[in-house]
């Protein structure tokens, strides 16, 4: 059974020494939806592993749980993630949420097993100008710092998100349409932590390290941090206007 169907709009549930963010501006946020009961993505997860090499993108793994019912329930998945997979969805005006789907730049989604079409989707987002503010992440003090810059363009607003990031997971799945596979994953993001608006003016956000894990996971579950600042609201996100990363350990 193919999971590349659609699944049509719901409600909207939800040290001492510093670590710098990883040095130069991405060229490119590229987001994977993706389940372990969906027998499609294990190609989109491998190939994840492989974009995440490539210092110039900015890689996330979303689990979704709307595969679950299949009869394996995603122990990564956040129902969140299928709430910003339909958010997007609402935002392009369409109602593709599928797996495995790439959102490249808040933009535009491909069959996310489908790595030329992610670099052509990667092209065609270039005239939107993503990515063009240098946010600055670093670790220092038992605390992610993260300064954002004024704008120098247009986009004058946004949310700015951190997420916890595993870099890899191992899943061996007993159930459903992969049962009995042993599946990677890489860059799985294991919440989304709101740490202000971005009004166009410099700014400096800050979260203590301790406040990073929830009641599903814990600091040595994570490697390092992501974060984004996106035009839009969470309802209705929109273009990356930038994104860094730091290692915590």
């Amino acid at each position: 059974m193919s999971c590349r169907h659609l699944v049509f709009a719901a409600a909207f549930a939800g040290t001492a020494l510093a670590t710098p963010c990883v040095a130069g501006e991405p060229r490119a946020v590229i987001e994977l939806f993706t389940s372990q009961g969906c027998s499609s993505c294990p190609a989109a997860d491998k190939l994840m592993g492989e974009l995440a090499q490539d210092s110039s993108l900015v890689t996330m793994s979303l689990p979704v749980d709307y595969w679950d019912y299949l009869g394996w329930k995603d122990t990564l998945a956040l129902h969140g993630h299928t709430s910003r997979e339909r958010a997007y969805a609402t935002a392009r005006g369409d109602r593709e949420v599928y797996t495995p789907q790439v959102v490249v730049n808040g933009l535009v989604h491909v069959l996310g097993s489908d790595k030329a079409a992610i670099e052509n989707a990667i092209a065609q987002t270039r005239d939107a100008k993503p990515l063009t503010l240098p946010v600055n992440v670093t670790v220092a003090d038992e605390t992610v710092t993260v300064d954002v810059p004024a704008a120098t363009d247009n986009h004058t607003s946004g949310e700015v998100w951190l997420c916890p990031i595993t870099r890899k997971a191992e899943v061996v799945v007993g159930r459903g349409e992969n049962r009995g596979r042993t599946l990677n994953y890489y860059n799985v993001a294991r919440r989304w932590v709101k740490l202000g608006d971005w009004n166009g003016e410099a700014q400096k956000f800050s979260l203590p390290v301790s406040k990073l894990p929830d009641a599903d996971f814990t600091l040595q579950d994570v490697d390092h941090v992501t974060v984004v600042v996106q035009s839009g609201v969470a309802a209705k996100p929109g273009l990356m206007l930038g994104a860094a990363t730091a290692a915590l350990h």
